[in-house]
């Protein structure tokens, strides 16, 4: 019976890393269809800042505040993130709306340009991220049943992301916007909405929680700057099967992606059940193409 719980817990583990890695993705694809194959890099550029903000606080703070640096890195995280995301979108990605196939060759070429700039900075080989010491060990509920901290930390790291995400997109006056503008851009800018901003903060935001995403990760392992490359197709395959734009659908995804992958790596292999996984969402999409949950819009189809 342990080990039915403790699968389903690995299940639940890795849909919370999944959503948290897909929800930006799936917001800023919702609502601007901008094919981001940067947002690898973004996680990266999160990771980085977690390793740069645990050098800054063991060289410059004191030695009892390095057991905090986690809590300070996860707002440095998305800050770094929202701001190269804000520039990202004004500099280039403005240009590319309505041209999904230019967005992807030329996201694709920045994103292999910061990973360049990575190991320039860095260096190539992996570089490690000291957990704090108070995530260190896990919750023994049985003797063959221990929960790690380190993996209950990110699943309520998730769940207060995705808490917050829900209460700006839907209970402030931005998310309004934001919701107006992926319902009906054109109508939406004849109501006074400036169209402009929205996809420059909805973007940066994006950017922000793949920020989180990185700094999530370093938990798990060493970082390098291809971290974000080994999540992007996963990230992809959330947001398609749970529906583009809605948090419920990427939410439902990312649960059934990671139980799924989990049972059957369990039954198989770790690479043969990666093919079950894709073999059944191609088949679910065959039969609901728009994902499980449907972006409801008030434009009429021509």
């Amino acid at each position: 019976m342990d080990v039915v719980w403790l699968q389903l817990f690995n299940g639940l583990s890795v849909s919370s890393i999944l959503l948290l890695i897909a929800l930006g993705l799936s917001i800023t694809f919702g609502l601007m269809k901008v094919i981001n194959m940067a947002h690898g890099e973004l996680i990266m550029i999160g990771a980085y800042s977690t390793y740069v903000t645990q050098l800054f606080f063991a060289d410059y703070l004191p030695k009892a505040s390095l057991g905090w640096y986690f809590a300070a890195a996860i707002p440095v995280s998305f800050a770094v993130a929202f701001v190269f995301g804000f520039v990202l979108e004004f500099s280039l990605i403005r240009f590319l709306y309505g041209r999904p196939l230019d967005s992807l060759l030329a996201t694709w070429g920045i994103g292999m340009v910061l990973q360049q700039l990575a190991r320039t900075v860095f260096g190539a080989p992996n570089v490690g991220v000291e957990s704090p010491q108070w995530l260190n060990g896990g919750l023994t509920l049985t003797d063959g049943l221990v929960l790690p901290y380190k993996r209950l930390f990110i699943i309520g790291l998730v769940l207060l992301c995705l808490v917050c995400m829900y209460l700006y997109i839907y209970r402030t006056h931005a998310g309004r916007r934001m919701r107006a503008v992926m319902q009906n851009r054109e109508m939406a800018a004849c109501l006074g909405i400036s169209t402009r901003r929205v996809d420059a903060v909805t973007f940066a935001v994006g950017s922000g929680i793949a920020g989180i995403a990185g700094c999530a990760l370093t938990l798990l392992g060493p970082i390098g700057p291809s971290i974000g490359t080994y999540y992007i197709v996963d990230a992809f395959m959330v947001v398609v099967l749970g529906g583009v734009g809605k948090l419920a659908g990427t939410a439902a995804g990312a649960l059934g992606i990671g139980l799924t992958n989990t049972l059957f790596e369990y039954w198989t292999t770790a690479s043969l059940g990666k093919v079950l996984v894709f073999l059944c969402i191609v088949a679910f999409l065959q039969w609901k193409p728009m994902g499980l949950v449907a972006v409801k819009t008030r434009s009429l189809d021509s």
